[in-house]
Formats: structure tokens, sequence, C-alpha cells
């Protein structure tokens, strides 16, 4: 049986229809020659699939990388300057702000290689090559295996092949599953580990219309940033050192100043983290109601309260800026999804599909004996698991996530053996752990304004998840505190060391079980942890059944749909989708134009909102037209948009002509495509590019960075 749904695969695989009119697909880049090469010539590629992807010579992929651990960037000169997006290299400007200085507020410029700014834990990752290996992975499995031993068996046939692919060299390797375990491939990629904060402009520019204009077209953001790799001086990955040098990179991309116009070839490349296209309609049910609904309603209580701290104190606000941004990110991006799946009836369109998927299967007894059962096992591990499923992303999102403390004195749970059986090796080992992260954490941590949100978290907590599935924690509040959430909360902050870094680290220098089993934050954070452990082990058996009917229904859209392109939902590893530069109309007489320009931003100036604030030096720029080499008929263009399919993790990826060049940097989607991630809407979904134009002229004319215009290779003609 396995057999046979590979050749089904590979005939889907080896056959491209060009009748897909929408620009539909996060392509896999070994399969473009076979799959897209000829469609993308067709609307304006000029380069082979060689140029785009190779193992052997130097390719646009060579170019793209994973920038830190979710984002992607782009390589844009010969000595390893990257471009990517400002809220991608966010947490980084916040990570070298104070409030002397802030370069979240004022931006930051290296006008020398000495001045470019080290940052630890930053890496950029680039992809060496991409291999199927599913008949490797098949070979280690069998059709009497139960799911358990299944998922094993990959997991153990999957670090050999890593091994192999690895041994000997300092690359990475990564076996990763595609079409919901129906097909495997092998990642191998290499790992820089010094990469330095070069230039970013004020968040007035880069975040400008910050959580108001957030996944909302027309834009008007600057959002970019630069760093720059180093490596050792034989080229290769070294952690910082004063003696490495900027990275030579196999390929590097130029960059284009003609424009864009209606129609003109766009692709991009990247690293999307997450679509489910063959979602269910049960499985869109449960994203509403529980995941979408959960997230809005606790990260908005949260949100609320730490954006009070901020705009009160601005060492505060630094601190949590990039908190709050990651934070506001996705809640925003539940609630324009839950609109949009609505108002596009996404759930009726699955009832559809699920029905013809139905009767396809019992057209053929073949078929029921393969896939009867995929929607009964899918629909039964939803339900099965929905009570669990809620109460712990309840714990997620309210507890462990929303409450730091919390969060932080979850580190005691792995120091709590290690003293019971007086493992001194053990001990030291893990409370050096501790101390490192504990450092990073509380550089960053308010211990007044968690305080608040704290007593916030644990009454919503108490309030809307049943009692049964409440931690001990809870019992203790009721029973020693009479249910009063504030004293209790107090009453921790109070007593915890995690509350106080100073008395942290006096704990761990000398670390006594008696202290830690007695700290509040630490019986908290016990409790809670043992309760999520209790009910992920009841909703297990949900959850293979889940897996197993969503394996069985990919298979069998993949049989159904056989000789059709198809693609896999995407998994955070490189893909390329191509479409255009186009306008489009969200509603009813509404008509939105392909790009912006920097008259909207005067045109939403508003000095009593720090979402759109202006600086003074860019209104001077507008009102004397010093637009250089980079405006266009008088207009300084901003933002466009087109018909690429992309998502989260996106964020940064080059946005290209073609010819391989970079004419922008993708950064969001737009609000009535917010379904995208389930259903692509061709007639709405766009990708919201800012114009590398106006990256170019913010670093030469605002910022008066001109060592990083004549880095970079400027196409014109």
């Amino acid at each position: 049986m396995k057999r046979k749904l590979l050749m089904i695969i590979a005939g889907f695989l080896l056959v491209f229809s060009s009748a897909l009119k929408a620009d539909e697909g996060m392509w896999l880049l070994p399969l473009l020659k076979q799959l897209n090469i000829d469609v993308m010539h067709q609307k304006g590629l000029k380069l082979s699939a060689e140029d785009i992807y190779s193992v052997n010579h130097s390719s646009l992929k060579d170019a793209v990388i994973i920038f830190g651990r979710g984002c992607t960037g782009e390589i844009v000169s010969e000595q390893g300057l990257i471009l990517t997006n400002h809220h991608c290299g966010y947490g980084a400007i916040q990570q070298h702000s104070t409030p002397e200085h802030d370069y979240l507020a004022d931006g930051f410029w290296a006008k020398s290689f000495e001045e470019e700014i080290p940052t630890p834990g930053l890496t950029a990752t680039f992809l060496i090559r991409m291999e199927d290996v599913t008949d490797q992975i098949n070979a280690a499995i069998t059709n009497d295996m139960t799911d358990e031993q299944r998922n094993k068996a990959i997991a153990e046939e999957s670090k050999k092949i890593e091994k192999d692919a690895t041994e000997g060299t300092d690359y990475r390797g990564q076996v990763q599953s595609f079409f919901g375990g129906n097909q495997y491939f092998l990642l191998v990629y290499e790992v820089y580990n010094d990469v330095r904060l070069v230039g970013a402009p004020p968040s007035s520019i880069g975040k400008f219309g910050a959580d108001t204009d957030n996944w909302m077209w027309p834009r008007h953001t600057g959002d970019f940033s630069v760093f720059r790799v180093y490596a050792s001086k034989d080229n290769k990955p070294a952690e910082y050192s004063p003696e490495n040098v900027p990275l030579k990179p196999k390929h590097f991309l130029p960059v284009s100043i003609k424009g864009v116009k209606p129609g003109d070839f766009t692709m991009i490349m990247g690293y999307p983290g997450s679509t489910e296209r063959y979602m269910t309609s049960t499985e869109v049910d449960e994203m509403m109601n529980i995941t979408n609904k959960n997230r809005i309603y606790i990260r908005g209580i949260r949100q609320e309260i730490m954006l009070k701290d901020m705009q009160a104190d601005k060492a505060v606000n630094i601190k949590y800026a990039s908190k709050y941004a990651g934070s506001a990110n996705y809640w925003k991006n539940s609630i324009g999804m839950n609109k949009a799946l609505k108002r596009l009836k996404v759930y009726d369109y699955k009832k559809v599909n699920e029905e013809e998927f139905s009767k396809w299967v019992n057209a053929s007894p073949e078929r029921v004996s393969k896939y009867g059962e995929a929607l009964s096992l899918i629909n039964e591990g939803i339900n099965g698991r929905k009570d669990y499923y809620n109460v712990i992303q309840y714990i997620g999102e309210s507890l462990f996530r929303g409450t730091e403390i919390v969060n932080i004195a979850l580190m005691g749970t792995r120091l709590e053996d290690p003293l019971k059986s007086k493992n001194s090796e053990e001990i030291a080992k893990t409370s050096q752990m501790m101390k490192t992260r504990a450092v990073s954490f509380y550089k960053d941590y308010n211990a007044p304004t968690d305080q608040k949100i704290a007593k916030a978290m644990f009454r919503i907590f108490a309030e809307n998840v049943d009692p049964k599935y409440q931690p001990d924690v809870f019992n203790t509040i009721q029973s020693k505190y009479k249910g009063n959430f504030d004293k209790y909360i107090d009453d921790m902050f109070k007593k915890s060391m995690f509350a106080d870094s100073s008395k942290l680290f006096a704990f761990l220098a000398k670390p006594s079980l008696k202290t830690l089993e007695k700290d509040p934050a630490f019986v908290a954070a016990n409790s809670i942890y043992k309760k999520y452990q209790e009910l992920y082990q009841a909703m297990t058996p949900s959850e293979e059944k889940l897996e197993k009917g969503q394996r069985l229904y990919i298979a069998g859209i993949l049989e159904m749909n056989q000789g059709k392109p198809m693609y896999p939902d995407a998994n955070f590893t490189m893909r390329l989708t191509y479409g255009e530069v186009k306008d489009y109309f969200p509603m009813d007489a509404v008509h939105y134009d392909y790009y912006t320009t920097l008259d909207g931003v005067m045109e939403k100036e508003d000095p009593n909102n720090w979402e759109f604030v202006v600086p003074q030096k860019l209104k001077d720029l507008y009102n004397s037209h010093d637009f250089g080499q980079y405006g266009e008929n008088g207009k300084m263009h901003v933002a466009f948009i087109t018909t690429n399919d992309i998502t989260g993790g996106n964020s940064g990826s080059p946005v290209m002509n073609g010819n391989g060049e970079l004419i922008g940097l993708a950064f969001d989607g737009n609000w009535e495509a917010m379904s995208g991630d389930i259903v692509f809407e061709k007639n709405l979904q766009r990708t919201i590019c800012v114009d590398v134009r106006y990256v170019l002229f913010i670093i030469d004319k605002y910022a008066g960075d001109t060592r990083l215009i004549d880095e970079m290779k400027i196409m014109n003609e």
C-alpha cells in the first residue's frame, strides 16, 4: 500500500496544469523544474530552476536565510549584509536598548564595521540541500505498527539519516514530515552564530501604524532592519570573536530600484511557518471557538495591563516592547482570522470538500478500506480532546506564558530531583543553567507589571476553567486566601525568590531543597505543571486518532487529486511562491491600489498617538522632495502588494523580480484574507511588501549611512 501511495504522490508531482490561475502554492525548491518553471517563465521569470535552487552551484537559495528562530532574511552584499523586517530584528534592537540609548525610539546606524553590535543568541541559518528520504523512512515502518510504534520508528530512522548526512561536518541535519506524514525530506543546514546589528530605523518608521495598522492595507510601515553575518577567517561558522570577519556568501541578491507596476512577476523565497490548508470543518470549528477565541480574550486583558505600564515608564517600555509586540501580533491575527473565516464561510467550504471526499471514497471498496475512517478519526480526535485542549491552552496563555514569575519558577522543577538525590554534579550543572537563563530573564522583567498581570491571569483562569481541571494551587487560593486572588498574588511576590533576581542568585549559589519547595512561586509552577502533564496525558488517545486521521485524509486527498498541482502545508522549511503585483477590491464599491507613498504617512500623522508619530527629519525630506534616486514621478513609494502566497515565518523574505533582483521585503498579509492559512482566497489574498526603494531611501537620505548603499549592487536598468 505504501509503495502505491508513493507512486501516486510522484505522479501528481510530475504533472503540472497551467490551468492554475491563482498564485496559490508554497512550492518545494527541488521540485521547481518538474512542477513550476514553465508557468513561472510564462509569467515573467528570466532564470532557470538551477539558478534558483542548486546543490552544486551558487543559486538564489544561498542568499536566503532563517533569521533567528522565526523569520527570513536575505544577503544583499558580498560582505554578508542582511536585510530583514524591523519586527524580526525587534528583539535584538530591544536587547541593545537602554533609556540612555533607546534604539527602539531613536534608531541605530553603525557607520563602520567596528560599530556593528554583536547580538548573542542571534543566528543566520543557510540551507545546504534538501533531499527526499521517504523511501528510507517507509522502509522502517510496517502496517501492523501502532501509532506510537510508528512514530518511534520514524524518529529513530530520522536520527540515523541526520547523522549520516552531517557526520564529519559542521552542518545540522533535520528530517521533516510533509503532507501529514506521507512524505519526508532531509534538510541540511549551516548555522552562523555571530550576527551583528548594523542598522534600524526608529520605531516611528519601522513600526509606523503599530497595532492599528498591523495586518492592514493600505500600509505605510518601513518594516526593515539591517544585520551582518560574521565568520571565522576561513569563512566558517564561529562563535563571536573580535577576530571574526564579514561572511563571504555563496550568493547575494542585487537590489533593483526600477520600481514595480501592475502585472509584474514577483517571487518570494523564505521560511513560511505553518499553514493548515488540509484542515477539516471540525478543525476549523475548534480553531475559531477554542484556539482563537481564548487567545483573543486572554491576550487582550494581559496586553491592556502591559501597555498601561509601558506608557507610564520608559524603562518598562523598553523591557516589554518586544514581549508586547510578539503577543499583540497573533492576538490581532486571531481576531482577523475569525472574522475572515466567518465572512468567507470557510466552515461550509470545508464541509463541501469533505462530502466530495466521502463520495469519492465510497465509490470504491479499496478506497473505503484505505481511507474510510479518516474523517471519523479526525472528528473523534477533535471532540475527544475538546475539554483538555481548552484547559491546556488556558494554562499556556494565562499561567505559563502570561504570568512571568510562574514561567521562571518552572525552572525549579529541573533542580528538584538533583536536590532530592543530592547529586552535586547535576545540582551545579542545573544551577548554572538556571543562572544563565535568569540573567536574560531579569534584564527585561518588571515585577510590579507582572504582579498586576498575574492577578488578572489567575482570576480569569479560575473563572473560565472547570474546577475539576484546575491545578491544586487554586484549591489553596480558595481555602487559605478565601478566593482572594489579589492577596494570594501579593503574598507570592512578597515571599518568592523568583520575584527578585538577587534572592534567586543567592539561592543558586547555595541551593536548598527545603527553600525551593517552600517558595510560593515554585509551588504554583509545580502544581500547574503537574496538571498540565496530567491533561496532556489524558488527551493523548484523542491526539493519536487525530494524527492518524489527518495522515489518511491527506493521503486520500492526494490520490483523489492525482494529476493536479499539490503542495504540502508550510512547516518552516524553505519554499518559493510566485505571483504578480496587483490591486484588489476588498468589498463592494471599495478599491485598493497596489502601492502606497510617503503622502500616506503624512496623512496618517498624529503627534498625540504613539503609533502615528512622524520624525521631523522624515517630514523635512518629504517637504523638500529630497528622495534622491529612489523616488518615482515626484513620489516616494513606501509599500506594494502582490498575489504571492505567504504566512508567518515569511516575514523578512525577499520579494524578487524575474531577474532574481530584490524589489521588496515581505512583511504582512491583508485583513480581508486572514483565513489564508486555512484556505487561499485568490481574489482577496495579498502579500504586503515594503518597497526596497523606501528601505534604501531611509538608509541613505534619512540615516546618511551611505557605506551600506555603496556595499550593495544597485540595479537601475
